[in-house]
């Protein structure tokens, strides 16, 4: 059994044309799963090049989301001001793409600026709560509590498709769920010192399974980018406050890492996993983010010595399997 996917039309010039390539406004928003609305007989066309690229552009941003947390380190500004910035210096370039890429934001309804409202608000509660557990705790513990929001909108996608993973689907869930624990191993073991430090990325993992749902429904009505920027800008709005009143100091002196932390995660990474995410399956999108703490735990050592022991290896070489078969059979 294949992945039920999105129907899109071929882009013609890649990713950028994919995402500039607009339905006719009478046509309604296509459906994530294609079993949900489509009569029985009806032909359906994938094409292979833009679910390609939508793979590829994933991988891309989700490891570029993976490195954002050392940048987070790095900055001299606290983790909340530092989200805050991650934010504000990426909108222009968002709403600058959007304009080159010819997706305005139109008029959209009540219930779509409710969508992006909702997805803006847990993405500031899930930064928040995620760049002061970096601080708190090692960055392969924060990513990989902040990632368990991969399982939890994996299950969201058996759920919206009204069935159960097949073979392939549940050995492959099983791999990452096995490589998860593999990586926690004795070095990421819970500990009294970074106990707070966990719960905290445990929660931003939580607030952005919210985010992820609300974006995708978003996506659906509203063109990648335009959405992006939208939820961005309330987010920032929603985290300035926060930095003010319990920070104090907002303004950085070295923006170095506050820039790359903004091109890095929100521009490259966020942009193109909400790409991602309007033309892939749920349950891969859940699963190919899972590949993050690895690559946090590679930036850690290189970057702290934080070393990968026995068990972190075999937890990678799970993720890797259970990508494999994810896209093994289409």
């Amino acid at each position: 059994m294949r992945f039920p996917l999105q129907r899109d039309k071929p882009s013609g010039a890649g990713i950028w044309g994919a995402m500039t390539d607009r339905p006719a406004r009478p046509t309604p928003a296509p459906p994530i799963f294609e079993e949900e609305v489509l009569p029985p007989g009806t032909e359906v066309v994938v094409p292979a090049r833009t679910d390609a690229l939508a793979f590829a552009a994933l991988l891309i941003g989700s490891t570029a989301l993976a490195i954002g947390p050392w940048f987070v380190r790095m900055a001299d500004v606290g983790p909340i001001a530092s989200g805050f910035w991650r934010l504000a210096l990426a909108i222009p370039f968002l709403f600058l793409i959007a304009r080159l890429s010819k997706q305005r934001v139109g008029r959209p309804g009540a219930g779509l600026w409710t969508l992006i409202v909702v997805a803006g608000f847990f993405f500031a509660a899930d930064l928040a709560l995620w760049h002061e557990g970096i601080l708190r705790t090692k960055l392969a513990n924060s990513t990989l509590f902040g990632n368990i929001s991969s399982l939890f909108f994996a299950a969201y996608g058996f759920f919206v498709a009204r069935r159960l993973p097949d073979g392939r689907q549940t050995i492959a869930i099983l791999l990452a769920t096995v490589g998860i624990a593999l990586l926690l191993g004795r070095s990421y073991e819970l500990s009294r010192d970074h106990l707070v430090g966990d719960l905290l990325s445990l929660g931003a993992g939580l607030c952005y399974v919210v985010y992820m749902i609300t974006i995708e429904r978003a996506r659906l009505r509203l063109d990648t980018w335009p959405t992006l920027a939208i939820a961005t800008v309330v987010a920032a709005v929603c985290l300035w406050p926060m930095a003010e009143a319990l920070e104090g100091a907002v303004m950085p002196h070295d923006w170095t890492p506050l820039v790359c932390l903004a091109i890095g995660s929100q521009v490259i990474g966020q942009g193109l996993v909400v790409y991602a995410i309007g033309r892939l399956s749920p349950v891969v999108v859940g699963i190919v983010l899972l590949t993050q703490p690895l690559v946090s735990a590679m930036v850690g050592f290189a970057a702290y010595g934080e070393r990968m022991t026995g068990p972190d290896m075999a937890g990678a070489l799970a993720l890797a399997a259970a990508l494999v078969l994810i896209r093994g059979r289409r």
